[in-house]
């Protein structure tokens, strides 16, 4: 069996073992591979697995031995499944392997705004503390998490974890939620988008990207948020309206942004965000820690071999 990996090289730049994939078939890994690539790289291939490489509807087409597309990822909006599935191919994702990592870099980003760590580290070393006058200096800007409010756009996996560390923090947690019915977490109230946005000192984004949250976090959203209260996307940087919450920053309109994902990845060098005031960015890594990646890689293997025994799991185009 022909197993082509488009772009490995995120998922393993080298510490992990590519051999339980090696064991499936003839594996092939492509560090990086541009749409337009697809198709000749992918050649006779019965299996691909990509994680942010497009697989188009005109790749799918060009490639007859196709049988399975694997998303090296939980998002899978680089697929074109409507295509695969018009073949007959099974598109199968992995949730859920970077639960506990995303959470963690979401409070991460939080934390660093509440204290500057990071900026205050750096006045250190270059000689700052030094010349004080007094034992300690850098008090404006920080304040507690307790008694503040966390509002949650989504309340999946990851975000049930970050809603979980908010409460242990003493926070008061808002969630928003298509169907409040189905969830049962306690200490988290279901309000609507704009109540949510309305009360929070924190909004963290866990939500999918769809037709009704893109560009969700806009001009509209944000007149109604406090000017003190701050924006945390680890979700897609697409539910962003980049330009306008990059006015609202430099407008005062909101207090800060921490972001691990923008609409485009790697970012143009004019991203309005990229110079806006209070405003962390990090380069799309909440999933990439060594463990979370580990998981992913074993839970695509497992995915590849239920598809072999004719039973695929985690199918996000209806193929069975």
């Amino acid at each position: 069996m022909e197993i082509i990996i488009l772009d490995g090289f995120t998922l393993n730049p080298g510490d992990l073992s590519w051999k339980s994939f090696e064991e499936l078939g003839n594996l092939t890994v492509y560090d990086r591979t541009p749409p337009e690539e697809v198709a000749k790289k992918a050649g006779n291939a019965e299996v691909i697995l990509t994680n942010k490489a497009k697989v188009l509807a005109s790749a799918i087409a060009e490639l007859p031995n196709l049988r399975y597309i694997g998303e090296l990822a939980t998002g899978y909006d680089n697929i074109d499944i409507k295509a695969a599935a018009e073949r007959g191919i099974p598109v199968c994702n992995v949730p859920g392997y970077s639960t506990h990592s995303v959470a963690q870099l979401t409070w991460a980003l939080i934390l660093e705004l509440t204290y500057h760590v990071g900026k205050r580290s750096g006045e250190v070393r270059d000689g700052a503390w030094s010349r004080s006058l007094d034992f300690c200096f850098g008090h404006e800007g920080l304040f507690e998490l307790h008694g503040k409010t966390l509002g949650l756009i989504g309340l999946g996996q990851i975000g049930a974890a970050v809603a979980g560390i908010g409460l242990a923090f003493g926070m008061k947690v808002l969630a928003v939620v298509r169907d409040p019915s189905k969830y049962n977490i306690a200490g988290v109230e279901f309000v609507t988008r704009e109540e949510c946005c309305e009360q929070a000192d924190f909004l963290s984004l866990h939500c999918p990207l769809t037709d009704d949250t893109r560009g969700m976090i806009n001009a509209g959203l944000i007149s109604k948020m406090k000017s003190s209260a701050f924006i945390i996307n680890t979700a897609r940087g697409a539910l962003i309206a980049e330009q306008e919450l990059a006015t609202a920053l430099r407008e005062g309109k909101i207090a800060g942004a921490g972001l691990d994902v923008l609409s485009s990845e790697p970012p143009p060098a004019d991203n309005p965000l990229l110079s806006a005031p209070n405003c962390i960015i990090t380069p799309h890594i909440a999933w990439a820690t060594k463990e979370a990646r580990q998981r992913l890689l074993h839970e695509s293997v497992e995915n590849i071999k239920a598809f072999l025994k004719g039973k695929p799991r985690n199918v996000v185009n209806g193929v069975s």
